[in-house]
């Protein structure tokens, strides 16, 4: 069972299990894992939610696994900032699993309600499939198409501070080659390319910047841009493939459907969503995602502040006994 909310939107939608249409399926950031959910998008009602999470069961956490401590996120990290300098990076995305599990049960419709308050510009979602278990939110859009009209829009998101704090250079330099990153490659499929000013972008209780694009491409493209796009630099690095393999070098673990992405398909439209604020979630344990975006001005403590400032969106949403 799959239900989400879309940004901006609290109508609750699912699938009615149509086995011959997929109109929802999450991505693996290493695109090799996809889980689809069968049928067409309808809308659902919170009666719906609750009978369908009253069958459910959360899987047991048999992973063993021991979240990375501060000592280590910061012994890494200093590693992680000497490979930028060295090949001159403008930026690499390093992340790490924060593990809770002081709790006996998890209310699993409380929780998906906070979150859906907690973040309304966000597209927000709670699966199980029987194996696997996750909640997220977030509002960066790798894509959106429409159908009728062939435009694509997407958006370049990096930078994240407190919503009190004031941008520093650190973050604005962080941003600009997110921008021509998705510039360059927008550019390979459409010579008219409209952007927009940089500007604050709010997720709950922090802040990124944020730049629009609105291209028109051709529907057979869709699919190859896309796979272009992904991973972006804000979930990545720049170059991409160099930081994807140093992302699998010095990461302790799998980020499986962590900084993947969504694809959402009606009709009219087909919209991808980056699914960063995400967590998976277990009977006994709860594995919350967060990375941030390093550069050759990173400071590791800050680094894991910030960290544990966005593993917020999760466990401060969440609804324990």
């Amino acid at each position: 069972m799959i239900y989400f909310k879309l940004p901006f939107n609290e109508q609750l939608y699912s699938t009615d299990h149509n086995p011959s249409i997929h109109s929802v399926s999450f991505h693996s950031f290493d695109t090799l894992v996809q889980i689809n959910f069968e049928g067409r998008i309808i809308q659902a009602s919170e009666q719906n939610l609750e009978t369908d999470l009253i069958k459910t069961n959360l899987l047991k956490d048999e992973n063993q696994l021991n979240a990375e401590t501060q000592t280590e996120y910061i012994q890494t990290l200093q590693e992680v900032i000497s490979i930028i300098k060295e090949n001159r990076l403008p930026k690499l995305v390093y992340s790490r699993r924060k593990i809770f599990r002081d709790f006996k049960a998890i209310d699993l419709k409380e929780s998906f309600k906070n979150v859906c308050s907690s973040y309304p510009n966000a597209f927000r979602y709670l699966f199980n499939d029987g194996e696997n278990a996750w909640m997220g939110a977030f509002s960066e859009v790798l894509g959106r198409f429409d159908k009728a009209t062939h435009e694509f829009e997407t958006m370049a998101l990096a930078g994240t501070l407190p919503v009190s704090e004031e941008w520093s250079e650190k973050e604005i330099e962080e941003q600009k080659p997110v921008t021509t990153y998705i510039q360059d490659i927008l550019k390979n499929y459409s010579e008219h390319l409209q952007q927009s000013e940089t500007y604050d972008h709010i997720s709950g209780n922090i802040k990124h910047l944020r730049t629009d694009f609105k291209t028109s491409i051709k529907p057979e493209d869709l699919d190859s841009l896309i796979q272009d796009l992904h991973p972006t630099p804000a979930v990545c690095g720049i170059p991409k493939d160099f930081c994807k393999e140093n992302i699998q070098r010095y990461e302790k673990y799998p980020r499986e459907l962590y900084a993947g992405y969504i694809k959402v398909e009606t009709e009219e439209s087909i919209q991808y969503f980056v699914n960063l604020r995400c967590a998976r979630l277990y009977k006994d344990a709860v594995h919350v995602f967060v990375g941030g975006g390093i550069t050759a001005q990173s400071n590791p403590e800050k680094e894991w502040i910030e960290t544990e400032l966005k593993s917020e969106a999760i466990l401060k949403n969440l609804a324990v006994s």
